[in-house]
């Protein structure tokens, strides 16, 4: 159980990835393994890695590395992401959904039932 401990890192798509940290050490793991020519990718995902603990309110502390990084201003966005979750700023992720709900749909889910 992760009992409030929590890991922060970069996400390539300009949000922060927040892993509770049984799932963190998993991922961390299996990016370590990444072969040599991938090497920028696993200095932005471990090298920026922080981890957290949530206070006695449920609240974490977000370094201010990871907020200029995320563009993190008073109003976020929390998604759950399956084993993680995203950190976004609120315009960001906005403007990114609506752009995305502008374009056509991925050919993955074009079979995809809802």
């Amino acid at each position: 159980m992760a009992e409030g401990q929590v890991t922060f890192t970069k996400h390539p798509h300009g949000c922060l990835m927040l892993f509770p940290r049984p799932e963190w050490l998993e991922f961390r793991e299996r990016i370590a393994q990444m072969p040599m020519n991938a090497q920028w990718w696993k200095r932005i995902f471990l090298g920026n890695a922080m981890d957290a603990e949530m206070d006695g309110t449920g609240r974490l502390l977000v370094s201010p590395e990871l907020r200029q990084a995320a563009g993190l201003t008073k109003e976020v966005v929390l998604l759950g992401m399956g084993n993680h979750f995203e950190l976004w700023d609120k315009a960001t992720y906005e403007a990114r959904e609506a752009q995305a709900m502008q374009e056509e749909m991925p050919a993955a889910f074009q079979d995809f039932v809802f």
